[in-house]
């Protein structure tokens, strides 16, 4: 079973990716950062999912509050003013620990081999460890990510809200060196929740479909509110799906970096695919990568297609595998 650190800033989507993580993958720890919500919040936030599920041995790690060098954005019109709002959320009977997530992932990653990272929050706590020391670099197996985009953005024009929430993180995390798995909106827009994957787990009928419909029944609504949608993108649980099985999701490699200068693009992940590029002037996304282009070498798995309807079924089994 495959080793991670979740990385996370609870948040509806979060919660989902936090239940699959948990039943399919061995989770050492869950690290969360100031995103979707305060600090505060979304570490209870994950705490009680925890709660929920009964993986309550999971330890919880609250790491920095805020981004690099800018003020804190958060997404209230989304996941509402605890971050998670909608489900009658249980009394905790664990605390988060003592040890700073930064601390931990640097000490896990040093002394734990092939560690893989999933970040679905603002990569504040990742940058932060690379920082702190340099030769989990070469430790880390890969990162998998929720965050960028391959065409256009959700908080601005050109920029992913987890990018844009601290830039300077993210151009540190994708220049690192450690191979990225980068599921942008461009893929977890195919992760569409409606009511017809709420009715399909509303009938599982276990206690943590119970949960989960009340986390997406709010997080519809909220999505309607907000950006007219019919349903709700679960953004997060994708990059956690991709560790799970990798044949969900056909990606491209390319080289990717974050504007950090631009007026109108902050925040902007620039994927270079100029070397998928065919005879036409069209882009072919499934060509095999050369390196014909005069680019960079790339530095991340970039995702394009999901399996739709597999990703939904890996979610209803996983929510069913909770009744065990």
């Amino acid at each position: 079973m495959r080793r991670v650190i979740l990385d996370c800033d609870p948040g509806h989507d979060d919660a989902f990716a936090i239940m699959l993580a948990a039943k399919h993958l061995d989770v050492l720890g869950i690290t969360t950062v100031g995103g979707n919500q305060l600090l505060e919040k979304v570490t209870v936030n994950a705490l009680k999912v925890l709660e929920v599920t009964g993986m309550t041995h999971i330890p919880v790690y609250p790491g920095h509050s805020r981004p690099t060098v800018c003020d804190l954005v958060t997404a209230p019109q989304f996941h509402g003013e605890s971050g998670m709002d909608g489900p009658v959320l249980p009394h905790l009977t664990i605390k988060p620990q003592s040890k700073h997530a930064v601390d931990f992932i640097v000490d896990t990653v040093m002394s734990t081999d092939d560690v893989t990272l999933a970040a679905t929050g603002p990569l504040t706590n990742i940058a932060a460890a690379i920082n702190r020391e340099p030769r989990i670099v070469d430790r880390v197996r890969e990162i998998s990510l929720m965050g960028g985009s391959v065409t256009f953005g959700n908080w601005t024009p050109t920029a992913e809200f987890n990018i844009l929430v601290d830039p300077e993180a993210a151009y540190r995390v994708f220049n690192s060196g450690i191979h990225i798995k980068m599921c942008g909106i461009n893929l977890t827009r195919q992760a569409f929740a409606t009511t017809r994957e709420l009715k399909r787990i509303q009938e599982i009928g276990n206690r943590v479909s119970k949960f989960c419909v009340d986390l997406l029944t709010f997080f519809i609504e909220s999505s309607s509110k907000s950006a007219g949608l019919s349903g709700a993108n679960l953004h997060d649980p994708c990059a956690v799906a991709w560790l799970i099985d990798p044949t969900l999701i056909k990606a491209a490699d390319m080289h990717v970096t974050v504007e950090l200068k631009g007026e109108f693009t902050r925040g902007m992940t620039v994927c270079d695919y100029r070397h998928l590029r065919g005879p036409e002037p069209s882009i072919d996304l499934h060509r095999t990568p050369t390196m014909s282009h005069r680019g960079k070498e790339p530095n991340s798995e970039v995702a394009l297609e999901l399996d739709v309807e597999r990703f939904f079924e890996l979610l209803y089994e996983t929510l069913r595998a909770y009744s065990l």
